[in-house]
């Protein structure tokens, strides 16, 4: 009997032809789900005939009422090395190895200067303009150099992100709850002394932070009240560290000048949601870390993955 494989959402279908599936001497079926499952009864069905699931980053949780519901499930690959809603007591209690891959910082920085570029320079807006006949120049664009970039959060990301706006000649300041002078010297920033200096002196404020207890609301309507009117808000990490609620309301009532969102408080976001229609706000489909050589890397350390399993040999183990 093959061994069988599900991609989890796999939008682009891309999965099948991004790795090497096959493994010497076994049968390996891959099968691409390329719809988000809605609900865990779905999911469940979907996955009962499963050696093996392929889940890209955090967007599909695992818990032990799942696991529990899939007998034949023996391997979870999981991209990149840091999963919160995989319940690993439940998986190891199941029979099932959890696995991850390697992942790439720079597709999610390279992407926060994409929507905070689009953002400062009105591209939306003005190629929209261009295309169906509009106003020639309606918009006028916010300046980077001598600007302020502020970042929550200065680990690998963040660090990226800082180096860039240094290049544009930006003043970068940073905070965190855990972040050293030290550290802050060593990427070239200031150790702004606290969230609410950082929000307040700002001209753009970018997230890049884990989601934690610490972290979850983070910027609340009270945090976002600090930011100035033309300051504008990017967010490429987690929709749950800032307040949806109270971001949507700043936008609506033009208390900041604009957002960038890559993440969402559900995913894919319903045909309904109101950051589908919120005014300021250049949002995108949480590509952060959709590039081809990640893609290239996920899948191909998951297909490399399979292989080491079926061989008993070691595996990248999470939990």
């Amino acid at each position: 009997m093959a061994f069988r494989c599900a991609v989890l959402d796999d939008f682009q279908n891309v999965a099948a032809t991004a790795a090497d599936w096959s493994v010497p001497g076994e049968e390996v079926e891959v099968v691409p789900f390329t719809e988000h499952f809605g609900d865990e009864d779905e999911l469940a069905a979907a996955l009962a005939g499963f050696d093996c699931v392929v889940t890209l980053r955090e967007r599909v949780a695992f818990p032990a009422s799942l696991l529990d519901r899939l007998p034949r499930l023996r391997l979870l690959i999981a991209s990149g090395m840091r999963n919160s809603v995989i319940d690993f007591p439940a998986a190891k209690a199941n029979g099932v190895t959890v696995c991850g891959t390697q992942s790439s910082s720079t597709p999610p920085v390279e992407l926060t200067w994409a929507l905070l570029l689009g953002l400062a320079r009105g591209l939306v807006q003005e190629s929209t303009a261009l295309r169906e006949g509009g106003p020639w120049q309606s918009t006028v664009g916010a300046d980077l150099h001598g600007r302020r970039l502020g970042l929550l959060g200065l680990g690998k990301i963040g660090a990226l992100v800082a180096r860039v706006g240094l290049a544009f000649g930006m003043e970068v300041s940073a905070w965190s709850q855990n972040l050293t002078e030290e550290r802050a010297r060593e990427a070239g920033v200031r150790r702004a002394a606290s969230k609410e200096e950082l929000l307040a002196e700002s001209d753009f404020v970018s997230v890049h932070l884990a989601l934690g207890e610490r972290t979850r609301g983070l910027l609340g309507p009270a945090e976002l009240a600090l930011l100035k009117p033309t300051a504008y808000l990017v967010n490429t990490s987690r929709a749950a560290i800032v307040d949806q609620e109270a971001l949507l309301a700043a936008l609506r009532e033009r208390r900041i000048a604009g957002a960038g969102v890559d993440v969402f408080d559900v995913e894919p976001l319903p045909a309904g949601h109101p950051m589908r229609t919120a005014p300021r706000l250049l949002a995108t489909p949480h590509l952060g870390y959709v590039s081809r050589a990640n893609y290239e890397r996920y899948y191909g350390q998951a297909a490399e993955g399979i292989r080491a399993y079926l061989a008993g040999s070691p595996v990248r183990v999470l939990g």
